[in-house]
């Protein structure tokens, strides 16, 4: 078995798709191989009072509550102007919005600082929480199978980021303020990496590096887009592709037109 198989096997495409070829003009494809709870006893009877007496209200004075001071937004002014450690000092002390009240790690991003090309996320998940390294847990391992396949690693050509550094309760979906709180720590990421090509995994990251809050996945599929003069190429997340493996064959379709276009630069 091939290294290329293995690493299809892993993404669970094999040996399902295989690529067939190039056609003639050029271009890669793909083909197909194959209880009611006891009543309770009954109070005994009291003797009733000779009369009531109404109760004498008590006079009170309020008590004013304490004016509450809305804490002011940070100032992210600076952060264009950050070197790499400066950047990663000043998220891991972020408190632009509530995930900071629950995270137990910043998850900055990891991976080659002179890469290629940049796969940008949602958010960190428990695993990456408990870490603070991005894509560690089950979504990570497939990521790793794919960037395998079309000759990648995140130690080598790939840098990885979110568009949040804090993880969302429950893994939910990043809300808008919580990434527009986040954007500029990953516009100086980008501008610091400097990459050839950006990957939007999911939806949250085409929203932002897109700035379409309307945009769709099945629709950006096989388009690119720019970001600052960068190419953009937007796929599935890898954690929705564990969820609905049968995309996985667009994905595959992706990743090959990634390594197209990476190909093309050299």
């Amino acid at each position: 078995m091939t290294r290329r198989d293995s690493v299809l096997r892993e993404m669970g495409l094999a040996p399902i798709w295989r690529l067939r070829g190039r056609t003639e003009e050029g271009t890669e494809t793909v083909e197909a191989v194959e209880a009611v709870p006891e009543a309770p006893a009954p109070e005994p009877a009291r003797p009733r009072p000779a009369r009531s007496v109404m109760p004498q209200p008590v006079a009170t004075t309020p008590v004013a509550e304490p004016a509450r001071a809305s804490a002011p937004a940070p100032d992210t002014s600076d952060v264009a102007s950050l070197d790499w450690d400066a950047l990663e000092a000043r998220i891991a002390g972020c408190t632009a919005c509530p995930l900071c009240t629950s995270r137990q790690k910043t998850v900055p991003g990891m991976g080659d600082r002179n890469a290629r090309v940049m796969f940008i996320g949602e958010g960190p998940g428990a695993e990456e929480d408990r870490r603070g390294l991005p894509f560690v847990g089950a979504a990570g391992k497939l990521l790793d199978a794919m960037l395998a396949s079309i000759g990648l690693s995140r130690e080598q050509g790939v840098y990885i980021a979110n568009t949040v550094k804090c993880r969302p309760p429950r893994n939910r979906t990043p809300e808008n303020a919580e990434m527009a709180a986040c954007r500029p720590f990953l516009e100086r990421q980008i501008a610091l990496v400097r990459p050839r090509l950006l990957v939007a995994l999911g939806r949250p990251a085409a929203q932002v590096l897109l700035d379409d809050e309307e945009v769709r996945i099945k629709d950006a599929r096989g388009r690119v887009f720019e970001y600052g003069g960068v190419p953009v190429r937007v796929t599935y997340h890898p954690a929705y592709l564990l969820r609905n493996p049968a995309d996985k064959a667009r994905a595959w379709e992706d990743l090959c037109a990634i390594r197209k276009m990476l190909e093309a630069g050299d």
